[in-house]
């Protein structure tokens, strides 16, 4: 194994790691571009199979990317865990199925999917308008599907799913620190199921890169989450720091420029 990707992978956990914990988003909104650059580079995935790889490798590390921001928010008694019982049997339907979804989809058109997603993201984080003063969060029917759609979302793009339920939260007028936490508890569970799922449809395929589980490249995995579960926390304290509202104009931009890459590259 190569110590310069190695020492890229762990880089690229720590940047992951930071916004993970500041805006409770999964950091699978970096780490697959940057991943599949890395793959690409390096040449030890097939193309055929680069984007599943990518984005079950980058599932994989928002479970411990997870642990300690989540932990942090806890602490802080900023997670709303109703809201996180409420979502959890619709979250992981959608993040099974989000998983087995992109298991039969062509590489290069789950990488178009991201891509897309990944602007609409943007967008959304840089221009979303403040929510009507009446809208509050549906109930169990409603808490349901919007756990399905996060958790197929997360699944499909390799994040905690935060991109999604992060606006969601706070369209339904949930205060931005409570649906940042709420947000990054919902990745764990989320996190898991579909990590689970990419393992087990990509133990079927013969010509997965040396060290992989599954979908699950190894090497990438340990070295992004040892590092993103340290910075993640480190996230969580900035949260309560940081005007999170700057943050979001200047990652939204970053995400902008990846989506765009995806789509056209």
């Amino acid at each position: 194994m190569d110590l310069l990707a190695l020492g890229t992978y762990a880089l690229l956990g720590i940047f992951a790691g930071l916004m993970a914990g500041m805006l409770g988003i999964g950091g699978g909104l970096i780490i697959v571009p940057i991943l599949l650059w890395l793959f690409s580079l390096q040449g030890n995935v097939p193309v055929d199979i680069m984007m599943q790889v990518a984005v079950g490798t980058s599932l994989a590390t928002i479970i411990l990317t997870s642990i300690g921001s989540v932990w942090t928010h806890h602490l802080k008694g900023a997670v709303d865990w109703d809201i996180v019982r409420l979502m959890l049997l619709g979250l992981l339907i959608g993040s099974v199925s989000g998983s087995y979804l992109a298991h039969h989809i062509p590489s290069d058109l789950l990488k178009r999917i991201f891509g897309a997603l990944e602007i609409l993201i943007a967008i959304n984080m840089a221009f979303g308008r403040p929510p009507a003063a009446s809208r509050h969060l549906p109930g169990l029917p409603g808490m349901t599907l919007a756990g399905i759609v996060v958790g197929a979302i997360s699944s499909l793009m390799g994040m905690g799913g935060g991109a999604v339920s992060t606006p969601f939260f706070v369209w339904c007028n949930t205060a931005m620190q409570r649906a940042i936490a709420t947000s990054a508890a919902l990745g764990l569970p989320a996190a898991i199921a579909g990590t689970a799922a990419y393992v087990l449809t990509g133990l079927s395929i013969p010509n997965l890169p040396a060290m992989s589980l599954g979908y699950v490249y190894l090497p990438a995995w340990l070295s992004i989450g040892v590092m993103s579960i340290v910075f993640a926390v480190f996230g969580a304290k900035l949260t309560h720091i940081l005007p999170v509202s700057v943050l979001k104009k200047v990652f939204a931009l970053l995400l902008l420029v990846l989506g765009i890459k995806m789509l056209l590259f």
